[in-house]
């Protein structure tokens, strides 16, 4: 459903036209100082009106709803209550979506979302969810603000994930980025990305075989951020032209770590000491003002679409501390067991 997590455990609300979105968080140990500040840095590096961002500006503010009380310092501290924040939505456009009534686009959960949750009315007007709805990339903001918290939980730990690559391009090369952003934007098309994520001070020993193993925890989590379509850990997908000379990693002292870490931090499951660390693939966005066919659902044939509205041109410009946040909530969660 809505909620992830059992010993530190979020619950997402809203939609990307509803009043608001937000998160409820139980788990949250009591006495941890928490001020709205706290939140700026991480959704600052979220937030739109960058070149190739959407154009939607919001305030993003965070408002703490329950689940803090004042301390004996006058610090404000989590109560050990659940604790939900909420962000406002002042700036939406509802009625740009209103030519997609029966058109869903391509890429896009439309179609999927009309099947599951309103195939039973037999038709595609008015079962639309307005913008992405709960499926848009706005809902990403709340999970934001849960990373904020579980960053807190798990330190000394430490999580940076960073864009590496824009299309087929390093960003390393700004200036190659810049131009292929430019001129993607003219096209009216997008662009996918590439992310790592680098966690450091991890202990040894977190995570389980199998089912509950430290990778496949954290591909849950980074699965439910919108757009992502892939994920490895050290070597990834090089290692299968690998020979077992090649992807063995030597240990080089007697805490574990190992010559280059190519099992990316973990072993059968379980953290092996060294940094764990991952790379995400992000897709392109759906919604592109770039002339396409897809399915007339009122008309039964096939049909011209050009999206409008206020759309990233490479939202994974944005995700980052998105993947922080969420591989936070993972680690916390293992934490608080």
């Amino acid at each position: 459903m809505n909620s992830f997590g059992e010993n530190f455990r979020i619950t997402i609300f809203g939609a990307s036209h509803a009043p608001v979105v937000g998160i409820t968080i139980e788990g949250v140990p009591a006495g941890l100082p928490l001020d709205p500040t706290d939140f700026t840095e991480d959704i600052l590096r979220r937030k739109s009106g960058r070149k190739g961002t959407t154009q939607r500006i919001e305030e993003d503010i965070p408002i703490i709803k329950s689940g803090i009380r004042k301390g004996d310092v006058g610090v404000m501290i989590t109560s050990g209550e659940p604790l939900t924040i909420e962000f406002k939505n002042k700036n939406i456009r509802p009625q740009d979506y209103t030519s997609l009534k029966n058109i869903p686009r391509p890429g896009h959960a439309d179609f999927a979302a009309y099947v599951k949750y309103f195939s039973q009315k037999g038709d595609f007007e008015n079962t639309y969810f307005t913008g992405g709805g709960i499926f848009s990339g706005r809902m990403t903001l709340p999970l934001v603000a849960a990373g904020v918290v579980a960053k807190k939980i798990i330190s000394p730990i430490d999580i940076k994930a960073t864009l590496i690559e824009v299309g087929e391009i390093s960003t390393l090369d700004k200036d190659a980025v810049d131009a292929l952003l430019e001129k993607t934007i003219k096209e009216g098309d997008s662009l996918g990305g590439i992310i790592e994520c680098m966690c450091t001070n991890i202990p040894a020993g977190l995570g389980e075989p199998f089912f509950n193993s430290l990778e496949s925890l954290i591909s849950h989590a980074i699965f439910s951020i919108p757009g992502i379509r892939g994920i490895e850990f050290g070597d990834g997908f090089a290692a299968s032209w690998m020979k077992g000379s090649q992807h063995n990693d030597p240990f080089v002292d007697q805490y574990g770590h190992t010559a280059k870490n190519g099992a990316g931090g973990i072993n059968g499951g379980i953290s092996n000491g060294n940094p764990v660390i991952f790379r995400v693939a992000v897709k392109p966005t759906s919604s592109i003002r770039k002339t396409q066919t897809t399915f007339d659902f009122a008309k039964k044939v096939m049909t011209e679409i050009s999206v409008s509205g206020r759309h990233d041109v490479c939202f994974a410009l944005r995700v980052p501390p998105v993947v922080e946040a969420m591989t936070a909530c993972v680690l916390a969660d293992i934490h608080l067991t």
